[in-house]
């Protein structure tokens, strides 16, 4: 799955999936990735991926696993979500005595991601809730747990002066294959293609979306880039 990455809007979404035990999740090399930045560089230039594959139609609904929820220091990159990718990883692979990972129903549509106990989940320690389409920097399959998809939002309220919250948070989820990982990944590319067509005539409203679809030495090379986000 060495694809190119693709521009649009200016954002960042990568994939990958199968739920169950993290000890058994693959470590291949394929990623895409959802972006939003204000002063982060550019992703790589290239070809329009999303506009290659046939259009999706939405709501899109996936089977996942939930990994956790931790803080980062940046809006978009591989570099950002790796490591708490990693801590929620090992932390799956201790859990208490007769405790699962929550399952959970993940809901993308042009106007966000919904997240959801499934009817059959055991465990209530996850965090539900709906995220609107701009409060979603980055989403990419992870470089080692490719059935891992991890995404980056941005918290509204870390614009408030007067709370004291960290505004980047990294949600990863277990898919329950690589091939719905990617899907998850597509659709997330085209939600926010839909998202920026639709506010493109009102400025107030306008974000940067980008797909990056780009092959694991290019990801590789990125996690050593320096960090030039301010």
């Amino acid at each position: 799955m060495k694809d190119q990455p693709t521009k649009a809007g200016q954002s960042k979404v990568e994939t990958s999936s199968q739920p169950p035990n993290p000890d058994k999740m693959s470590a291949d090399a394929t990623t895409s990735e959802t972006k939003t930045e204000k002063k982060a560089k550019e992703p790589p230039a290239a070809a329009e991926a999303s506009t290659n594959k046939p259009t999706i139609k939405f709501p899109q609904t996936f089977e996942v696993k939930y990994l956790g929820k931790r803080e980062t220091g940046g809006l978009w990159g591989i570099k950002h979500t790796r490591r708490p990718v990693d801590e929620m990883v090992e932390s799956a692979k201790s859990p208490k005595a007769g405790q699962t990972l929550p399952f959970l129903h993940l809901e993308v549509s042009e106007k966000g991601v919904n997240i959801t106990g499934a009817p059959n989940n055991l465990n209530k320690n996850f965090v539900a809730g709906f995220h609107p389409i701009e409060t979603i920097s980055y989403g990419v399959q992870d470089l080692i747990y490719t059935r891992v998809f991890a995404m980056i939002v941005v918290d509204d309220s870390s614009s408030n002066p007067h709370v004291n919250r960290h505004p980047f948070h990294v949600y990863a989820f277990v898919c329950d294959s690589r091939h719905n990982a990617r899907h998850l990944t597509f659709s997330l590319a085209q939600a926010f293609q839909q998202f920026s067509s639709v506010v493109k005539d009102n400025p107030n409203k306008i974000k940067k979306f980008a797909i990056d679809l780009r092959s694991p030495e290019e990801k590789e090379a990125d996690l050593k880039e320096p960090d030039s986000e301010a």
